[in-house]
C-alpha cells in the first residue's frame, strides 16, 4: 500500500547565538526556527526546517506566520495525500498557496527526508548523486567592530576553521563601512577572501561610488548593493565594475535568473532552498546560471542543522562553486537540536551521509528550546 502523510506539526524554536549578528536591517541575538515533523502511515517521520532572518525585517514570512501559514493553508493540503511523489506534492503547494516560499521549502524538505529514509538512500543520492562531499564555508563577520572581527578572523584562519569572510554593511554611513571594510582586509592580506553584503541598503548612487572604494581596498565579492527589484541598475553595476556583483534577494527563482541573464548581467548567484521555494527550485535556478556562465555561491538564512544540512545535499550535487557557500548557520548558534551536530573541518563541512537528511533531533534539546 502507498503509503500517505498522515500528520504534519511545527514547532516554533528559539536558539541563542554566540554573539549579536548585526545586519544592515536589525541585529540578532536569537534565533527562530520552525521545526517541521512529517508523520507518514508507514511509519517514517520527516523532518524540514523554515528559517528566516530578522523577522519581519528582512522579508514578509516571519517564524510566526510560518507555522500559523503551515498549519493553517499548508499541511491540509498535504495530509492524507501519497508522501512518495514530491513534485505532485510540490504542484498541490503551488496549485493552491501564492508565495510562502520559507514554508514551502521546509514541507519539500520533509517528504525529501522521508522518501530517503524509505529508500535508504541520501537525499543528495535521491537528487542524482554528490559530486562532492566536502563543501568550503566561509565565515561572516558581523559584531559591527573592526577590531573584534579582525581577531575574528584571525582565530578562524588559525583554527583552519574558515578562509573566506564576508562582512555585513549598509547600516552605518558609507564611508565608516568602507574604513571599517578595508581596515579587515588590510589586515588579513591575501591569507583571505573578503567580500561584502550590503543587503539591498544602497540607491544606485550610493552604490556607484561605494563599489569604486571597496574595489580599490581589494575586496572580492558584492552581494546585493541595492534593492531586489532593481535588475536594470544591478545589471549597470556588474558591468560598471570590476569587482564581481553578487545577485542575492535579486534573484529568486529560475524567471529572475533568466532575466537577469538576458539583461547581460554577470557576476554571480546565491543560491538558497528557502527563497526560492525549495531545493528544486534552488536547483533550477544553478541550472539557468550554468548556462550563462554565471558564478554560483550556496547561500544561507541562517538555518540550523536540519536547514543547513538539505542545502548541502543541493549543493553537493553541483559541480564546484565557484564562490563557495555561507552554511554556517549552526556555528552561530550555542546549542543544537540534533544528536550528531554537523562535522565541520578544514575551511568546510561534510555532507551527512546517512539515509535522507541523516540528521536526528535530539528530544530533550528539542522540548528545552521549543517556544512553549
Amino acid at each position: 500500500m502507498t503509503p500517505v502523510i498522515e500528520t504534519i506539526e511545527t514547532i516554533l524554536v528559539d536558539l541563542p547565538t554566540i554573539r549579536p549578528h548585526k545586519l544592515s536591517m536589525t541585529t540578532m541575538a536569537c534565533q527562530t526556527m520552525v521545526i517541521v515533523r512529517m508523520r507518514h502511515s508507514d511509519g517514517i517521520e520527516g523532518l524540514g526546517e523554515g528559517t528566516t532572518i530578522g523577522g519581519l525585517a528582512y522579508g514578509p514570512e516571519s517564524p510566526e506566520s510560518i507555522k500559523r501559514n503551515i498549519d493553517t493553508y499548508l499541511a491540509p493540503i498535504l495530509v492524507g495525500q501519497p508522501s512518495g511523489n514530491v513534485h505532485t506534492m510540490r504542484a498541490r503547494l503551488n496549485g493552491h498557496v501564492r508565495g510562502n516560499n520559507i514554508a514551502k521549502s521546509a514541507l519539500e524538505t520533509a517528504l525529501l527526508d522521508a522518501q530517503g529514509k524509505r529508500l535508504g538512500l541520501s537525499l543528495a543520492e535521491l537528487l542524482g548523486g554528490a559530486r562532492q562531499t566536502h563543501l568550503p564555508v566561509l565565515w561572516t563577520l558581523a559584531s559591527g567592530d573592526t577590531r573584534k572581527d579582525i581577531d575574528e578572523a584571525l582565530s578562524r584562519l588559525d583554527q583552519r576553521r574558515h578562509c573566506d569572510f564576508k562582512l555585513k554593511i549598509g547600516s552605518n554611513p558609507l564611508d565608516q563601512d568602507v574604513r571599517h571594510v578595508a581596515a579587515i582586509k588590510e589586515a588579513l592580506g591575501e591569507r583571505a577572501s573578503v567580500r561584502v553584503d550590503v543587503n539591498q541598503a544602497w540607491d544606485e548612487r550610493t552604490a556607484v561610488r561605494g563599489i569604486q572604494l571597496l574595489q580599490e581596498a581589494g575586496i572580492d565579492l558584492i552581494e546585493q548593493a541595492i534593492p531586489a527589484r532593481e535588475h536594470a541598475g544591478l545589471i549597470r553595476l556588474a558591468n560598471r565594475f570590476n569587482v564581481p556583483m553578487l545577485a542575492d534577494e535579486g534573484v529568486q527563482d529560475a524567471r529572475d535568473a533568466l532575466d537577469l541573464v538576458c539583461g547581460g548581467f554577470s557576476g554571480a548567484f546565491a543560491l538558497k532552498i528557502s527563497k526560492s521555494g525549495g531545493i528544486y527550485s534552488a536547483l533550477e535556478v544553478a541550472h539557468v546560471a550554468q548556462a550563462a556562465g554565471i558564478g554560483l555561491y550556496g547561500g544561507t538564512m541562517l538555518e540550523g542543522t536540519i536547514g543547513t544540512a538539505a542545502s548541502l545535499h543541493a549543493w553537493a550535487t553541483l559541480p564546484e562553486m565557484g564562490w563557495g557557500t555561507e552554511m554556517f548557520g549552526p556555528l552561530l548558534l550555542k546549542d543544537d537540536i540534533v544528536v550528531e551536530p554537523l562535522n565541520y573541518h578544514e575551511f568546510g563541512v561534510e555532507m551527512p551521509m546517512a539515509p535522507g537528511l541523516g540528521i536526528t533531533l535530539d528530544e530533550e534539546k528539542l522540548a528545552h528550546y521549543s517556544r512553549k
